[in-house]
C-alpha cells in the first residue's frame, strides 16, 4: 500500500501511527485529513517527510472525496474522543463518530479501497472479570462509546451489504507522547510538574488496560496488512492498573507526594473496568513491546522535556475547560 489516508492524523494516536507508518514502510506516503480541533495540532506532524496535511472535516463528502483520490487505504482515527466532553455535548460526537464514519465508508466504497476503523474497548461496556473478545456484545455506556459503537456497526453493515473491504481495530487505553492533557495520564503529569492538585474521579479504583501508543500503531499496521474484511481485532495493553495507582506512579516519578491527590465527584455513568484480550491480533504476528513500568517512565520524561509542546495548550482554552470540569483553576 503506497498512499494511506489517515483521518484525524494530527491527533495523538493518529500522528503516532503516521510516524510509525512512514518509519516502518520505506517509500510509503501518508496523507492526513484533520479538522485541527483543539486536539489536532500541526506540531504533532513536525519532522515527517512524505506526509501531506489536508485541513478538513470528515463529515464533508466533497473534501473526503478529494482527499481519498489516489489513496490505497483509509485509516480512520477522526473522532470526538473524550467521555467527559461527550456527556456535556453529545451531538458533536454523533455527527463526527457516526455520520463522519458513514461519509468515509461511502468514499472508500466508491474508490474500491480498504477502510480500517479505529475504535475503542469502551464499546463493550464494563467487565468485572476476564477480558472482552471480538465476539463480546456491544454494550456502550456513554455518548462517546455509543457513537463509536454506531460507527462500528456501520463498518459491519457496509462489509455485509456492499462487500466493502472494511474492518475494525479496538484498543484499550493508549498513553504516550503528544496526548492532550484532558486525558488522565498527561493531565496528572502536567499537574504534578506544576505542583497542582491531581483530580481523581470517585475512589480511583476504575481499572484500565494500558497500551503504549507506539505498540498500538504497530498493531494497526499489522491489521491493515493482514486483517480480514468484516472482522474486528482487539488490541489490549499488557498491564492493568487502577486509576489511583497510575496517579501514584506519576507522583513518584515527578518527585511529588500523595497530598496532591484530590478526589472529585465521579463521572456520570463511569465504567468500572475495561479489559481486552489480544489473542486474535497476536495471531497475525503482533505483540506489545512496552510494559507499563517502562512506558510511564518514558512518558513522564517526554512531558518533562517538551514544555514547548504542551505549554500553549495548558495556557489556552484548556484552562477554562479544566476549571469548569473540576471546579478549580490551574495554578
Amino acid at each position: 500500500m503506497g498512499v494511506i489516508l489517515v483521518t484525524g492524523g494530527a491527533g495523538f494516536i493518529g500522528s503516532a501511527y503516521a510516524r510509525h507508518r512512514l518509519a516502518a514502510n520505506p517509500g510509503s506516503q501518508v496523507r492526513v485529513l484533520d479538522k485541527l480541533t483543539y486536539a489536532g495540532r500541526r506540531e504533532n506532524l513536525e519532522g515527517l517527510e512524505d506526509c501531506e496535511l489536508i485541513v478538513g472535516d470528515i463529515t464533508d463528502p466533497k473534501i473526503v472525496a478529494e482527499a481519498i483520490q489516489g489513496c490505497d487505504a483509509v485509516v480512520n482515527f477522526a473522532a470526538e474522543s473524550h467521555v467527559d466532553r461527550s456527556i456535556e455535548n453529545p451531538g458533536e460526537f454523533i455527527q463526527t463518530d457516526v455520520y463522519g464514519t458513514f461519509v468515509l465508508l461511502e468514499a472508500a466504497r466508491q474508490a474500491g479501497i480498504r477502510h480500517l476503523q479505529i475504535s475503542t474497548d469502551e464499546v463493550y461496556g464494563s467487565i468485572d472479570d476476564g477480558s472482552f473478545t471480538e465476539s463480546s456484545p456491544l454494550d456502550p455506556s456513554s455518548p462517546y462509546s455509543a457513537s463509536k459503537a454506531g460507527g462500528d456497526l456501520l463498518v459491519g453493515a457496509y462489509q455485509h451489504t456492499y462487500g466493502s473491504e472494511a474492518l475494525i481495530v479496538r484498543a484499550s487505553n493508549n498513553y504516550g507522547p503528544r496526548q492532550h492533557p484532558e486525558k488522565l495520564i498527561p493531565l496528572c503529569i502536567l499537574n504534578a510538574l506544576a505542583g497542582d492538585p491531581l483530580p481523581v474521579y470517585g475512589d480511583g479504583m476504575q481499572v484500565r488496560n494500558w497500551l503504549w501508543v507506539e505498540d498500538f500503531a504497530a498493531a494497526i499496521d499489522t491489521v491493515l496488512a493482514k486483517g480480514n474484511p468484516g472482522e474486528a481485532y482487539n488490541v489490549g495493553g499488557p498491564d492493568e492498573r487502577a486509576n489511583i495507582d497510575v496517579v501514584r506512579e506519576i507522583l513518584k516519578r515527578t518527585g511529588r507526594d500523595e497530598s496532591l491527590i484530590e478526589h472529585v465527584t465521579d463521572r456520570l455513568g463511569h465504567d468500572r473496568r475495561y479489559s481486552l484480550g489480544s489473542e486474535k491480533t497476536e495471531a497475525l504476528g503482533w505483540k506489545a513491546q512496552v510494559g507499563f513500568e517502562e512506558g510511564i517512565e518514558r512518558v513522564v520524561e517526554w512531558y518533562r522535556q517538551n514544555e514547548g509542546w504542551w505549554a500553549p495548550i495548558r495556557s489556552g482554552a484548556y484552562r477554562a475547560y479544566y476549571e469548569k470540569q473540576y471546579g478549580k483553576a490551574l495554578g
